[in-house]
């Protein structure tokens, strides 16, 4: 029979446990019958095994796994200390085969327990699974990433993004290069701009003791959509494994900056006031209960990068996230060069050469194209071609939890990369913080401030 993995997770009585990772879990051996898991937590609520055990239940309900239940070889939780170095010895002490600690702790409390378990034995092998954010500058990811990989090799860390989820990258990856239509006209020389969108409907929701400290700007681009910029710009890697992949992403996240690095003209910010979203009433942000007005936080946050390659030079690509916002819109806009020239009698010119967009969640291409006919068979009009991929059979933590359990790191964030990604935002938070982007204001439920353009291409 397999050893069963031990996946320990620390801060097992918070909500990233009970919301994400307990149904994740619960997925997971419902699609995978040869896992053999053991499961422990750990965390600073006074609870029991039996309450432990009731929150592993209610949780695998919620994705209609309770029979899973049974799968687990063992399951126990520990009230402990994770920033005690004895408490956590204790935790790993007596663990046999493959073991993963999964970090479900604010930032500073992960990082403090990292610190104490680097003179704690380890099982070889042993995953480290930590949260964004990681760091808060360039300087604290740095050293970050030197505590961590003191404590286990570089291709041992697992840094969060369940941006990077197996289906919505490889359907990316898969159009870009599997496409003779695609893959020749990727580049400068016919795209025109990108844009890559993460607009929720869903305002602050209780959130606010971790977002009114990151804003949009570090919970969302810093974080999330740099990565998908790196997938979308990255030169072909030659495989799809750890290295090389990884390399590549890297790469193209190394040659990323705010566009003429000038963050006063490439970059917005915006807070939301009262309104309804979602039909419901939404009051003013700074109102928002635990929030601080004078921090200053935003909800929407745009900045324009330009990838300094010879395969996107000159080439914006626009990055945009906010909160309150009219409607939920996620999305990859590719907007091609117009053609040079198009036939005298043909009438309607379009202001662009098409328009590929990739909505993620539920994943979907469509393919915007000029055509002719219809009444008028010399005007031309815009047709799409569309396919639905579907909303995915597995939650995005089921995907990440996965490759943890897998050891295999290829779609997490690599140490230097999620360096890079704090120093393109930095110029940006330095002007935000200086008072030289001014803060603009929308109603929720709106498109976002009046000046700014609704949709973009």
């Amino acid at each position: 029979m397999t050893t069963p993995t031990t996946l320990l997770i620390l801060g097992a009585s918070g909500d990233l446990t009970s919301r994400l990772l307990l149904p994740a879990i619960a997925q997971l051996l419902k699609r995978q019958p040869d896992r053999a898991l053991v499961l422990h937590g750990a965390g600073s609520d006074d609870w029991s095994d039996e309450r432990w055990q009731e929150a592993v239940r209610t949780a695998f309900a919620t994705v209609d796994a309770t029979d899973q239940i049974s799968r687990i070889a063992g399951t126990s939780y520990v009230k402990a200390d994770v920033t005690d170095r004895d408490a956590l010895a204790a935790l790993i002490e007596g663990v046999e085969g493959s073991l993963v600690i999964y970090f479900a702790l604010p930032p500073a409390v992960a990082e403090m327990a990292c610190e104490k378990l680097v003179d704690i034995p380890l099982p070889e092998g042993t995953v480290l699974a930590l949260e964004k954010p990681f760091g808060s500058d360039e300087k604290s990811a740095a050293a970050l990433n030197a505590l961590v990989t003191r404590i286990v090799p570089e291709n041992q860390v697992f840094r969060v993004d369940h941006f990077l989820g197996r289906s919505t990258i490889l359907n990316i990856m898969g159009v870009r290069f599997a496409n003779r239509l695609v893959e020749p006209v990727w580049s400068a020389d016919h795209v025109q701009s990108v844009l890559v969108r993460y607009d929720e409907s869903l305002a602050l929701e209780n959130r606010a003791r971790y977002y009114d400290k990151a804003g949009a700007l570090v919970d969302m681009i810093q974080s999330h959509l740099l990565q998908v910029l790196a997938i979308l710009a990255m030169e072909q890697p030659a495989d799809l494994d750890e290295i090389d992949l990884r390399d590549a992403m890297a790469a193209a996240l190394r040659a990323t900056r705010i566009l003429g690095d000038d963050p006063v003209a490439s970059t917005r910010r915006a807070r939301y006031t009262s309104g309804t979203s979602d039909d419901r009433p939404v009051p003013s942000y700074s109102d928002e209960e635990g929030v601080d007005p004078a921090r200053g936080t935003e909800t929407l946050a745009e900045i324009t990068c330009e990838v300094d390659t010879a395969r996107w030079a000159g080439v914006p690509f626009t990055l945009r996230s906010g909160k309150a916002l009219g409607e939920r819109c996620a999305e990859i806009v590719v907007t091609f060069r117009p053609v040079r020239h198009i036939p005298g009698g043909l009438t309607g010119m379009p202001t662009d050469g098409g328009v590929l967009r990739f909505s993620l969640g539920p994943d979907r291409i469509e393919l915007e194209l000029n055509v002719n006919g219809g009444d008028d068979p010399f005007a031309l009009r815009r047709d799409v071609l569309s396919t639905g991929l579907g909303k995915g059979t597995l939650l995005a933590y089921t995907e990440v939890l996965s490759e943890i359990l897998d050891g295999d790191v290829a779609l997490s964030v690599r140490g230097d990369a999620a360096e890079q990604c704090w120093r393109i935002i930095q110029p940006a938070l330095d002007a935000w913080r200086s008072g030289a982007v001014p803060m603009q204001e929308y109603p929720a439920g709106s498109t976002g401030p009046e000046k700014w353009a609704t949709s973009q291409r």
